[in-house]
């Protein structure tokens, strides 16, 4: 039986990293908040980039409509925990890998154990879930731990880091006093300025807000997992440009067009504020 060694694994990363850089990221602890459709595809690549140990965090099990985009979800793993689906398929990758699961998702009451020790938090909730996501950015920032949150927009990604010292979460996404559809609509025109995904949406009665329901699909899910890694890495290693907030991207691989972003103030942007006006406006009208 071949027995597993972690340099010879991890050896074909050598080149884009030193032999000393990959060494650092088996050292580095990543939390992940989320297994579904980007949390479980970042955790299995942030594995096969090297990174040593994971925080994990999420409470739902697997059902037959996760089958589209989420990389736990197969016929074995039906109604099994997600973090625990996953965690086994990244110690199968890296069976040295020092994983700790939090089954309850994430809350007020955990995010400290949650983000103890952590090097990195990267963002995989659900899109709705807006009390787990503002709490764990505002304890990351209070901790000082860099977040990189990426979207998966229609077919492509957007991207946002928020560094110690730079631009809060809050800040940025200004969704104080927001009800739950405000907050959907702040969250992803703050996501996405460019919003290179609207032009080819095919049938947007399958956008619901009110529902919590709307399209996806893998290609998005596997872009955001390629990008967070190597945002990853630049933050972990401390070499490369990292755009931060109020600074982005977003990549649309159906369009074929890569956008960076600037929106000083967030939200509070003049041009982010007209574009929350007519998206406002234009839900009005998809529900007439």
């Amino acid at each position: 039986m071949v027995q597993f060694v972690y340099d010879e694994a991890f050896s074909r990363n050598i080149g884009w990293v030193t032999v000393a850089e990959q060494a650092a990221l088996r050292g580095k602890r990543v939390a992940i908040a989320g297994m579904g459709g980007v949390g479980g595809v970042h955790l299995l690549t942030l594995s096969r980039l090297g990174i040593g140990a994971f925080h994990i965090a999420d409470m739902d099990v697997f059902e037959l409509v996760n089958f589209n985009r989420q990389v736990g979800a197969t016929v074995s793993n039906l109604q099994r925990p997600k973090a625990a689906a996953l965690a086994e398929m990244a110690r199968d990758i890296n069976p040295e890998l020092d994983i700790r699961l939090f089954e309850r998702g994430v809350d007020d009451a955990n995010l400290g154990d949650f983000l103890d020790g952590v090097d990195l938090y990267v963002d995989g909730l659900d899109f709705f879930a807006f009390d787990a996501r503002r709490a764990t950015f505002r304890a990351c920032a209070a901790r000082g731990i860099p977040a990189v949150t990426a979207a998966p927009l229609g077919m492509g990604t957007a991207v946002l880091s928020f560094l110690p010292g730079q631009m809060s979460f809050e800040d940025y996404f200004c969704l104080d006093g927001c009800d739950e559809e405000e907050m959907a609509i702040r969250f992803l025109l703050g996501l996405s300025p460019a919003m290179l995904q609207r032009g080819y949406l095919a049938d947007p009665s399958r956008v619901n807000l009110a529902e919590q329901r709307g399209p996806s699909t893998i290609a998005a899910c596997q872009l955001c997992a390629g990008v967070t890694a190597v945002e990853s890495l630049k933050i972990l290693l401390g070499r490369g440009d990292v755009l931060c907030a109020p600074r982005g991207f977003q990549f649309d691989a159906y369009r074929n067009r890569y956008v960076k972003t600037w929106r000083p103030g967030g939200n509070r942007n003049p041009l982010q504020r007209l574009a929350l006006f007519i998206a406002r406006r234009q839900l009005r009208a998809m529900r007439r």
